[in-house]
């Protein structure tokens, strides 16, 4: 194709959309100027072109005129659409498209040596922060963080007695038709790459029961002697959402090497908090199948909790220990000496493995199938730093089942499933709700009942099938309390209010010493069987 007369409509906005892509690559500083005529050939060769859109002009001409775009995503679509129409594309749906998108943009990125090279060069030349900073941006830019997605969730915060809890309905995951579920499910395991949290991602093409990993970057660490890699989650529940994961496929467990990790972390990334799910199922709230922690730079509900009590340890001089306002049982240490933490820490969890107090329903272990114990008590460590002193949060947590709580006894219980039936993990321990993206279009309806269409409440109580019909006994409440007479900002609103406050709920059914007398009683036990006095 050597004539631009020659060129279809559509032709000629995909090679303009890759000179805007080229365009935008260069002002982000994801290619340098020894890159452009070798990415942009990248891009002509994937969408079958011959030459760009005008040859005859210089490539640094074309960067340099005019403002780069803010963003990729209407070049990357435009790239996609055209890649429908030649064939390039299985189906258009956002399975197959989100395939291509990494594809696109995995050939505007440095190799994942270089990205390394420049992170250790910023921060030795500028400091940690700006290193995060950089890495984030990429991150960003690169689309492998969807913020065009992102910026979709909704989000609120909820005042409870436990302070400002943070409310989100996740809709930056992108739904499969019933026709890919079905697909995925004829397909074999993956062994390769064995999960989402292994190396081998980077750069992988992806298929349809595992995204693409092409425009994805990890920085190696050291921790604990060990090899890790710090990556940026896609979805960034809150501000540079980071997870770290370990060099080999191994499964989660919490051990002294854990503690010590984390705040090996924290000594490097200072900005940062860094903690880990529970090592167990039900409150594992994760994969378990690699080990792994989630960290970043927030500041959440939990760490502005009202200190409740202050205990300390006869031969622990230098160590406060807290009990906190938090609906979840948390034991907060302090410690400017970071092995004086890690031991107190590490004797915590070792006695709460163990411990037991039938009067609160706390069983450390029962017995299992083949006789053998298996164990329910474990922790979610949370580490962050104030200055120079470390901070190390310890939710207790107990997996146990029962008859009357099959999903899990220190759970989400049955009446709450209609909002959130998942496990409890490290996030929303935290205090931030992520809430299923079907509540977005469900809290809208019920909200619509509540301004008066009454046609949609007689459905919901006609059907059983309604879609709403698992909220029905919570919509009859709310229209017991609300009416069917509100403005609609009022009415969502309300709507937002209960829902959070079903969350607050949530977590106190997940805490294993209840805010009541009996709840505070078996607390101090504990404490008392540690050794901690109140100061």
């Amino acid at each position: 194709m050597n004539n631009m007369t020659e060129r279809t409509t559509e032709q000629n906005s995909a090679l303009l959309a890759i000179d805007e892509l080229i365009k935008f690559a260069f002002a982000k500083q994801m290619i340098k100027i020894a890159d452009l005529d070798y990415s942009r050939n990248l891009l002509l060769s994937k969408f079958q072109f011959d030459e760009p859109y005008n040859p005859n002009v210089a490539i640094l001409s074309m960067v340099n005129e005019g403002q780069a775009a803010a963003e990729p995503q209407i070049m990357i679509d435009t790239l996609i659409d055209y890649a429908h129409s030649i064939g390039q594309l299985q189906e258009n749906t956002d399975t197959y498209r989100d395939l291509m998108d990494a594809e696109i943009m995995g050939l505007l990125m440095a190799r994942p040596s270089e990205v390394t090279a420049d992170f250790y060069d910023t921060l030795d030349r500028e400091g940690i922060e700006a290193a995060t900073d950089q890495f984030y941006q990429l991150s960003i830019n690169s689309n492998y963080i969807r913020m065009d997605r992102i910026s979709k969730n909704v989000y609120w915060k909820q005042p409870t007695g436990y302070g400002d809890l943070e409310m989100t309905i996740n809709l930056s995951k992108p739904e499969k038709s019933s026709a890919e579920i079905a697909q995925a499910k004829l397909m074999p395991p993956p062994s390769y790459p064995k999960c989402l949290l292994c190396r081998e991602n980077v750069g992988y093409a992806g298929r349809i029961n595992h995204p693409a990993r092409q425009n994805l970057r990890v920085i190696p660490l050291q921790l604990s002697g060990e090899s890790w890699f710090l990556q940026y989650s896609p979805y960034v529940y809150y501000n540079e959402h980071c997870i770290v994961f370990h060099h080999d496929h191994v499964p989660m467990q919490l051990t002294s090497q854990t503690f010590r990790r984390l705040l090996d972390f924290v000594d490097e990334f200072p900005h940062y908090f860094l903690g880990s799910n529970a090592d167990l199922p039900i409150v594992g709230g994760s994969i378990l199948t690699h080990d792994h922690f989630q960290g970043g730079r927030h500041t959440f509900p939990i760490e502005k909790a009202a200190v409740e009590q202050v205990y300390q340890h006869p031969a622990r001089e230098g160590l406060t220990l807290e009990l906190v306002n938090w609906p979840m049982s948390v034991v907060r240490l302090r410690a400017y000496n970071d092995s004086q933490l890690l031991e107190a820490a590490n004797d915590i969890y070792e006695q709460w493995k163990v411990y037991s107090d039938e009067q609160v329903d706390i069983l450390a272990s029962s017995e299992g199938p083949d006789g053998v114990p298996v164990r329910h008590n474990t922790v979610t460590p949370i580490v962050r730093r104030q200055g120079e002193q470390y901070e190390m949060d310890l939710v207790l947590r107990n997996n146990r089942t029962s008859e009357q709580y099959p999903d899990g006894i220190f759970h989400p219980h049955p009446e709450m499933h209609h909002i959130k039936r998942e496990n409890i993990g490290l996030i929303e321990v935290m205090g931030l709700a992520i809430l299923p993206g079907r509540l977005k279009e469900e809290l809208d309806l019920i909200a619509s009942i509540l301004t008066g269409d009454a046609a949609l409440l007689e459905a919901v109580r006609a059907q059983p099938d309604h879609q709403l019909a698992l909220h029905g006994p919570w919509i009859e409440v709310m229209v017991d309390q609300y009416g069917t007479e509100l403005e609609h900002d009022q009415a969502t609103l309300a709507v937002q209010d209960e829902v959070g406050r079903k969350f607050a709920h949530i977590l106190e059914h997940a805490g294993v010493y209840k805010k009541d007398a009996a709840g505070r009683e078996g607390f101090a036990r504990f404490m008392t069987h540690l050794g901690y006095r109140l100061k």
